[in-house]
């Protein structure tokens, strides 16, 4: 697929700022750069970056939205900000870090696979996956692959996506933004099930009931 110009360009300065706060954080590029993890993260925010070009996903309010719940995606870009640069500032300030470089890698790893894990979805979606709580132009309910276990996976990608990017600064308070990204994402979930319940009916029930939210055997 190739990218709508306008959702390329709030791709590529959302990376850019997410990273540039983080640098910011840090004190300076020389200061960031200076570890390989971080080196290998600014990596995989690029490639990620990068792939989510070209996933298919939008902003479309489609056929019918719940508009009430948009305000989750301004919870989500407040937390968002804070955790792209307070890692990275706490870090350099000694304040409640986490002791060890295989923290660090563990970071890396983490972010890399939830990261992956987020974008999967938006592929196998395209058209039909939006960044608004909506129902798009024939729209279908998809069950197979990693929908056939978890109805939620790319949320559970962001959440393992933004542990790694805290991990990755070793920040005590950065594994807390990423706690606090859990209340108004469960929020926006209850918000999907409930119209897409409305838009599948009992098509939708049987599927909730064979599979799970988020993790498998916990939620």
């Amino acid at each position: 697929m190739t990218p709508t110009s306008g959702l390329a360009a709030l791709t590529v300065v959302g990376t850019l700022a997410y990273l540039g706060l983080a640098v910011l954080g840090a004190g300076g590029l020389a200061a960031f750069f200076s570890h390989p993890a971080r080196i290998a993260l600014t990596i995989v925010l690029f490639a990620l970056s990068g792939a989510a070009l070209f996933s298919g996903g939008n902003l479309s309010p489609g056929e019918r939205e719940d508009r009430a719940n948009r305000w989750v995606i301004t919870a989500f870009g407040v937390i968002g900000l804070l955790a792209a640069y307070l890692p990275a500032y706490t870090e350099r300030k000694g304040v409640w870090i986490l002791d060890g470089d295989a923290v660090r890698w563990l970071g890396v790893g983490l972010f890399a696979a939830g990261g992956a894990l987020r974008i999967w979805p938006v592929f196998v979606l395209g058209r039909r996956f939006s960044g608004l709580v909506a129902i798009q132009p024939g729209h279908r309910l998809v069950t197979s692959g990693v929908y056939s276990v978890i109805r939620h996976p790319s949320y559970l990608g962001l959440l393992v996506n933004a542990l790694g990017w805290a991990l990755a600064f070793r920040s005590g308070i950065g594994v807390l933004l990423t706690a606090l990204l859990v209340p108004p994402l469960l929020v926006r979930i209850h918000a999907e099930e409930k119209l897409l319940r409305d838009q599948f009916d009992s098509g939708y029930e049987a599927y909730c009931r064979r599979t799970w939210r988020l993790i498998p055997g916990l939620y």
